[in-house]
């Protein structure tokens, strides 16, 4: 039965697209693949095939499927505003009802591995022991190849649980201006440890008094995009009931695209549009920065909120900045949650061009706004040997307040 209603809203929502093609030249995979099964249009053909019992369940189809990255760029460029994102989601639903129980289980245990607080501190713990063992010296000698499964966890091992660079800045006595909650998520606790305290410490030197509820659960994008709706749903709600009506503020683009999604979390902004239209204070200086700083524009911020200017306003503030826009914005980098640990040759050559990109440009910091990103980028870059630091637009804007 469960199948069938499945089924029902995969066509209903197929049936949208008229097959134009519109969509092709915007697709991160058909760039690369020139396969139509690997276009948005393609894609939908075959969830429409499966739909309608014309082609059955099978490994190649699967396969087509999960090499998505639900980038949804293929949204903003489509005509008859087919709802690609969540056609994908429904997709990956029927999917997990069709995998081995054990495979279907062990999905299901990483992800409530990957966004747990407890789960997120030990993946810390566990990076920070292979950097200190001199493990990742051994298997970097080995000299991976682009797209193993050891080369992409050794990746992300090398980026967890780094010491945070932005320093604790006590809250001042003035009278807080009104209340706001933080949403700390949970990838970005170990992948971005510095940046709740940056957040909170901008906040507080707007004269904001900033809560953070110890009962904020992870958003469930990462549960969604897998195929798991229910446990997804459910985080949703946990948060909705944590953080009960307060303005949200999330620092992770794609945390905050999920969040919007419940009734209960409408009152939710992506913390750059909050910082870029509340009223500063006078007191509230930023220190210059004769830098040029890259501004990567992740395809939750860019295809699902669609506010990336907010970012540029943002930073504009610090005086003698140059902002200049990574090439190639438009396109996925790679990372796109779990993606990077699964389609592991898709994701390096998605990064690659980026990566490319930032040695020419010849930056100093790269910002973005997604937390899966800022782990993916800054491991290529690290990889390059460009010495260019990945942070988060508030963790910069946090550096540059004057004392």
């Amino acid at each position: 039965m469960k199948d069938q209603v499945t089924r029902t809203k995969l066509a209903e929502l197929a049936d949208r697209c008229v097959k134009c093609g519109l969509c092709l030249p915007h697709c991160p995979t058909y760039r690369i693949r020139e396969d139509e099964a690997e276009s948005p249009r393609g894609r939908i053909a075959l969830i429409q095939g499966l739909a309608e019992g014309q082609l059955p369940p099978s490994p190649r189809l699967w396969s087509h499927l999960g090499s998505c990255l639900e980038c949804r760029a293929c949204e903003v460029a489509c005509p008859s505003l087919v709802a690609f994102g969540s056609l994908m989601d429904h997709a990956r639903v029927l999917e997990n009802r069709h995998s081995r129980p054990w495979r279907r289980w062990a999905k299901e245990l990483q992800l409530r591995f990957l966004g747990s607080r407890r789960g997120a501190d030990v993946a810390a713990a566990l990076c920070r022991l292979y950097r200190s063992s001199g493990l990742n010296l051994l298997v970097e000698g080995t000299g991976l190849p682009v797209g193993s499964r050891l080369g992409a966890y050794h990746r992300v091992a090398m980026q967890l649980g780094r010491p945070s660079p932005t320093p604790a800045d006590p809250v001042g006595d003035q009278a807080p201006r009104q209340e706001v909650a933080l949403f700390l998520g949970c990838v970005a606790r170990t992948a971005q440890p510095g940046l709740a305290a940056a957040a909170c410490r901008v906040l507080a030197r707007l004269g904001l008094r900033v809560r953070i509820p110890e009962d904020q659960q992870c958003c469930g994008a990462l549960h969604r995009h897998n195929g798991f709706p229910d446990e997804a749903d459910g985080l949703l709600m946990q948060n909705a009931s944590a953080f009960s009506g307060l303005p949200t503020l999330v620092t992770a683009s794609a945390c905050a695209a999920e969040l919007r999604t419940h009734p209960g979390l409408r009152n939710t902004l992506e913390i750059c549009r909050f910082l870029t239209d509340f009223e500063w204070p006078e007191e509230a200086r930023l220190r210059p920065l004769p830098a040029r700083v890259a501004v990567h524009e992740p395809c939750s911020h860019r295809n699902v909120l669609r506010d990336c200017h907010a970012v540029y306003t943002l930073l504009r503030r610090i005086p003698h900045v140059e902002l200049v826009p990574l090439d190639g914005n438009v396109f996925c980098c790679g990372a796109a949650g779990t993606y990077m640990l699964e389609d592991r040759a898709m994701s390096a050559a998605l990064l690659a061009p980026k990566i490319e990109h930032l040695r020419r440009l010849q930056v100093d910091v790269l910002v973005t706004t997604n937390t899966g990103c800022a782990l993916h980028l800054a491991a290529g870059a690290r990889e390059a040997s460009l010495g260019v630091e990945v942070l988060h637009p508030v963790e910069l804007i946090a550096r540059q307040l004057l004392a």
